[in-house]
């Protein structure tokens, strides 16, 4: 029998907030949390991009000591989003043993590995610190996050670049439905703000080069558009059965009704311009949810700011939606996060997550000109998402063809 999945607890440090509250407040507002780059290597290594969309409250303003140095900062904005979810969700008594962790990340410890690299060359290998891999390796913020909360039913971590965290949040629900936790904290982080990413980004045209002003540069749908943010952070969801959050009295803010996943195969960086295989993951998404496209009324898309993966995630929308899209609030919150990479699909997960329980669409911001080629209904002020069930889909896409769409209905 298929159970009812539920989100009962929200986290999230990001370029907008230290909070998930603080970060849909500003969400709302409108506000962009790129900024300009301070770091003397940023001039040292004359960057052609001088900017991100940087965590607005810094990982070490809030762990302990002992955390920070044992801790890349993948994981220690893991652990904080973590633990703010998990409070949220009310701490819940559970066996260790019924609960698990469906963790992402794109990128891993760059910060730690590439330190570690400069270390020896300048010092030799007896100064290279002995936690430097437990640091650097991928499944290193789900495990933080699976010790802090002695979760024993598993900690899995899904490596598909920017498709990431939509991708764990889908195991999260397979894992529920088959019985092998009764609570999962899901979700994704990334800290991958260094010169070598930045570089390797922008050598791929990949990334915007409005360093004269960085609050603009990320304008999905924008005929203007040159390229994504990059941004960091993390944000995680407490996942569980109906069954156990009411047996508990818990919150519920919305329900996860599954999601879909799928592979281009086309190219290993750019998107299949036609989107078949993302359109093909937006419809499962949405049949494995016992839903009728009529149901959606809300999509937090993939929305990068780049010309050709804006066109191609529209060309999938068309597909699956026809006419119908026209008559849907599309939202694009990378306009004011940057792109979290790997950490991406969880904060827009909990931003959908957020809609549907305030029945309100988050704006889209830096949206002056849009592209008549993408002539979506694209939301640039909060809209009210109305009364009723509403069923809303928020889609990841990622280096190597990586499709992962997740649906979301009001509790």
């Amino acid at each position: 029998m298929t159970k009812k999945i539920v989100i009962t607890g929200i986290g999230a440090t990001s370029p907008l907030g230290g909070t998930a509250g603080d970060s849909w407040k500003a969400l709302l507002a409108g506000e962009s949390g790129a900024r300009h780059l301070d770091e003397a290597w940023v001039s040292e290594l004359e960057l052609p991009v001088t900017f991100a969309a940087t965590a607005r409250v810094a990982p070490t303003t809030v762990l302990e000591r002992h955390e920070q140095k044992r801790l890349d900062p993948s994981s220690q904005f893991a652990l904080i989003a973590g633990r703010e979810a998990w409070a949220d969700a009310g701490a819940p008594e559970i066996a260790p043993e019924r609960l698990a962790v469906d963790w992402s990340t794109g990128i891993g410890g760059v910060w730690t590995l590439l330190d570690a690299w400069d270390t020896l060359r300048e010092r030799g290998p007896r100064r290279v610190l002995p936690m430097t891999v437990p640091m650097l390796m991928p499944n290193g913020p789900g495990a933080a996050i699976g010790m802090d909360l002695h979760a024993r039913a598993g900690i899995r971590t899904v490596v598909s670049a920017c498709a990431s965290s939509t991708e764990a949040l889908v195991n999260a629900y397979d894992h529920l439905q088959q019985g092998l936790a009764d609570v999962v904290i899901a979700g994704g982080s990334e800290a991958a703000i260094h010169p070598l990413p930045i570089a390797a980004f922008a050598s791929m045209q990949a990334l915007s080069r409005r360093n004269d002003d960085p609050a603009i540069a990320s304008r999905p749908y924008d005929v203007g558009r040159d390229g994504f943010v990059l941004g960091e952070g993390a944000a995680a969801l407490v996942v569980e059965t109906e069954e156990h959050a009411k047996a508990r009295g818990a919150r519920i803010y919305a329900e996860l009704l599954g999601g879909a996943i799928t592979s281009d195969a086309y190219h290993i960086t750019a998107p299949d311009p036609e989107g078949s295989a993302a359109a093909r993951a937006m419809k499962a998404a949405i049949e494995g949810a016992d839903a009728a496209l009529s149901d959606v009324k809300h999509i937090n898309a993939h929305a990068t700011s780049t010309p050709v993966g804006d066109i191609a995630e529209y060309n999938a929308l068309r597909r699956v939606f026809g006419d119908a899209l026209d008559g849907i609030a599309v939202t694009a919150t990378k306009a004011s996060t940057g792109h979290l990479l790997g950490g991406a699909g969880a904060i827009e997960a909990l931003f959908t997550v957020l809609a549907l329980h305030e029945r309100t669409a988050p704006p889209t911001i830096n949206l002056t000109d849009q592209d008549p080629e993408i002539p979506l209904d694209v939301v640039t002020s909060p809209r009210s998402l109305g009364t009723g069930d509403v069923v809303a889909i928020s889609n990841s896409f990622g280096f190597g063809g990586h499709n992962a769409v997740a649906a979301f209905r009001t509790a």
